[in-house]
């Protein structure tokens, strides 16, 4: 298919397709933008098609950014295929919400935080900042890996993305990737109060229960659904700071 040959040009878009969120459409300008090297061979053979399928790939879109790519590709290949225009937009819609599902408890609720724990208990081990490092280059490369697969599972399905997705691993990884962000959390953060102060200090004492404060206080605020990995990179902030001050 002549899609293929505009996929690193899409990609490098979908990397940074939230750049481009509003409230009107979400990711939809972003989605238009990331297909447009995707689309380039359809200007050439279908200029009619073309048109309306960019203006197609730009409406209202939301779902989770690591995994646009599966309804970016999925569309493009059936622009392809032509299929008809309400039906591509009706496919746009309705991997909305699985998507978004799949992504916010696969990344934000398991992975995010799991690294970020094992990044600070990582820190608090080696007393060092090297683990910092290894985390932007582990999850990036993560996120780079998705994103390859997101966009080739939606090109080399099309229409019936649905049951790629559901034949896929990435929806098994949702129960352990919860469980590994607890572990991991919980790990580092007992391990960074003992970083901070002696585990049987009154500092220590201090620091567990500002931290279990501050845990509940963003569950309330916030609910359970984003708790976990925005108080895990608030705290982890927190202790670099305040081991920088005092030490």
């Amino acid at each position: 298919m002549a899609a293929v040959n505009g996929q690193l040009g899409a990609l490098l878009r979908l990397y940074f397709v939230q750049g481009a969120w509003n409230y009107e459409r979400m990711l939809g300008v972003g989605m238009g933008h990331a297909a447009d090297p995707l689309l380039a061979e359809l200007a050439r053979t279908d200029p009619e098609r073309h048109r309306a399928a960019v203006v197609r790939s730009a409406e209202f879109f939301n779902s989770h950014p690591y995994l646009a790519g599966v309804a970016l590709g999925a569309s493009v290949r059936a622009e392809y295929d032509g299929v008809s225009g309400d039906q591509i937009t009706r496919l746009r819609r309705a991997l909305c919400s699985p998507l978004g599902s799949l992504g916010d408890q696969v990344f934000w609720a398991g992975l995010v935080p799991a690294a970020v724990g094992a990044t600070a208990a990582a820190v608090a081990l080696t007393n060092a900042w090297w683990p910092v490092l290894l985390l932007l280059v582990v999850f990036n490369a993560v996120r780079a890996y998705t994103g390859v697969w997101a966009l080739r599972t939606g090109l080399g399905n099309g229409m019936k993305v649905g049951a790629a997705i559901n034949a896929s691993s990435l929806g098994r990884l949702a129960a352990p990737a919860a469980v590994a962000a607890g572990f991991m959390v919980g790990m580092g953060g007992a391990l960074a109060v003992g970083w901070l102060a002696d585990p049987f200090g009154w500092r220590a004492v201090v620091g567990v229960a500002g931290v279990a404060a501050a845990g509940l206080a963003v569950n309330r605020l916030a609910g359970p659904r984003y708790a976990a990995p925005r108080f895990a990179l608030v705290a982890l902030v927190a202790t670099f700071l305040f081991r920088w001050v005092t030490g």
